[in-house]
């Protein structure tokens, strides 16, 4: 009997020490969204612009986040973890921290709801309503493996974050259409972008901007604008509706699917654009095609 007290009070010790003194999280919330991973990333980096004395960064990968919040004398700080559920569901959970009240929060949490845990609820509640209104906002649908074919085009290159992508070409469409209708030069086809670096780790790319043109002997030289061929490739391939802004969604959806059937894939979308935004209109009816190249 001595031996069972002993050891009860040992494993209370230890859990009492764990709780108060290892345990990371002050407190934590586990919710699903109906999302990917990639969309919850960047939903969550768009929301938390919006937030006053807010900062997050990109742990590791694309999954884990840590987001920092002042509110009055407290820093609070919200490790977000994505995990898939399935290809368009995942089950997020946040472990939140006062850096300055840990230990009060720790011994008030399990005898009050605190103000502490209301708040932290009520951040997380926020972001979910946020990031429903967003996945309204936008349509992907996977169409499998396809071919792209070769082109000559004349581009305009670009580097910018994911987010500032289509505010980049906007800007160009007024140059390249006008030097393409002033030098006589044949478009064959819809603009498009050709993806050459992509950072995931701090969402910047350098893309060409460009247009499939018919090659002849006689085209200008003109500053800013680049010809070069493209060569097409064996692809992964998603339609995707909705403001360009955010056409980067249908990539992870794209590399969710490489990842699940093991296609290795080059890290380099593109994207061919059917409308354009300068024009506005309803988002949903814009039409592009995303392809990430199958690797050899």
């Amino acid at each position: 009997m001595k031996k069972v007290i002993t050891i009860t009070i040992a494993i209370i010790s230890i859990a009492i020490l764990w709780y108060f003194f290892i345990k990371p999280q002050d407190y934590q919330i586990r919710v699903v969204a109906k999302a990917n991973t990639g969309t919850i990333n960047q939903a969550l980096k768009a929301w938390n612009k919006t937030l006053p004395r807010a900062s997050i960064r990109q742990i590791k990968d694309i999954s884990t986040l840590e987001q920092m919040m002042v509110s009055g004398d407290s820093t609070h700080i919200y490790k977000w973890v994505i995990k898939p559920i399935t290809d368009s569901t995942s089950q997020i959970v946040v472990d939140v921290k006062d850096q300055n009240h840990s230990l009060s929060n720790k011994i008030a949490i399990p005898f009050s709801d605190t103000n502490f845990e209301k708040q932290t609820r009520k951040k997380v509640t926020d972001f979910i309503e946020s990031l429903n209104v967003h996945i309204k906002e936008f349509k992907v649908t996977f169409m499998g493996e396809d071919e792209l074919p070769s082109t000559y085009c004349a581009c305009v290159e670009h580097k910018s974050l994911q987010n500032n992508k289509a505010f980049e070409m906007m800007d160009s469409y007024p140059f390249i259409n006008s030097v393409i209708a002033s030098n006589g030069i044949q478009v064959i086809g819809v603009p498009f972008i050709e993806t050459t670096d992509w950072n995931m780790q701090n969402d910047s790319i350098s893309f060409n901007f460009c247009y499939p043109i018919i090659k002849t002997d006689t085209l200008p030289t003109i500053k800013d604008l680049v010809y070069k061929e493209f060569i097409g490739m064996k692809s992964l391939k998603a339609i995707y509706n909705g403001n360009y802004m955010t056409s980067d969604r249908a990539w992870y959806t794209l590399l969710d699917y490489a990842e699940e059937k093991n296609i290795k894939v080059d890290h380099k979308p593109i994207e061919f654009f059917f409308n354009n935004p300068n024009m506005g209109g309803d988002a949903l009816r814009w039409k592009a095609e995303i392809f990430m190249p199958i690797a050899e």
